[in-house]
């Protein structure tokens, strides 16, 4: 029915999650009744349900509940297999575990563009948070960096900065655009653009 109202207002494009179990991202996964239990069965709903273009995740750490980075890969193919058109990462904070992940995916049979997710760091609890949540690794040296900083302002130019500095990298190195996790912090992705040299849409 939720599908159903999204075609009717002219949404198109879906990014099929299936979301955390209630004890948190690490946590055994129980389905509601007649619920889904795989991100995989939701992107076929979707698919079934209406004409949609439909994304899904991946992880270039492991997702927390995975025994390993090739059980994540082949997570992506079922998702894949199931109609899914693209992909967007979890975020991290190093380059090379974006196309690490994307070597394997590809090497494995994925076609689908694998976009990376970047979350600049704006607060250094808020992002600690976050990563143990998501199994993203947070580099100690890289805190280190942030935590000799002296208030929020000078946190948030640090972080916007390295963001920049990622963005530039995976964008030279071939990938195939940028999603921006902003949490409600938009300015920060607009001074990225910014860095970047691309001019910021002013349509939100």
């Amino acid at each position: 029915g939720v599908i159903a109202e999204y075609e009717a207002a002219g949404v198109r494009n879906i990014l099929a999650l299936r979301g955390d179990p209630e004890g948190g991202p690490a946590a055994v996964w129980t389905p509601t009744p007649s619920g889904l239990t795989f991100a995989s069965e939701l992107v076929s709903l979707v698919r079934e349900s209406g004409d949609f273009c439909v994304g899904v995740a991946a992880f270039p750490d492991l997702h927390p509940a995975s025994a390993s980075a090739d059980l994540d890969i082949d997570v992506l193919l079922k998702k894949q297999a199931a109609g899914a058109e693209f992909a967007i990462t979890q975020f991290f904070f190093d380059a090379d575990s974006y196309f690490r992940l994307v070597d394997r995916a590809v090497a494995a049979g994925c076609t689908i563009p694998i976009i990376p997710g970047i979350m600049p760091v704006t607060n250094l609890a808020q992002i600690q948070r976050f990563a143990a949540l998501s199994g993203a690794a947070f580099p100690t040296d890289l805190a280190a960096r942030f935590e000799v900083m002296p208030d929020d302002r000078t946190v948030a130019s640090l972080g916007i900065d390295l963001a920049s500095e990622l963005c530039q990298e995976l964008l030279d190195r071939g990938a195939p655009g940028l999603h921006f996790y902003t949490l409600n912090r938009s300015t920060a992705t607009r001074e990225i653009y910014a860095n970047l040299g691309v001019a910021p849409s002013n349509q939100g």
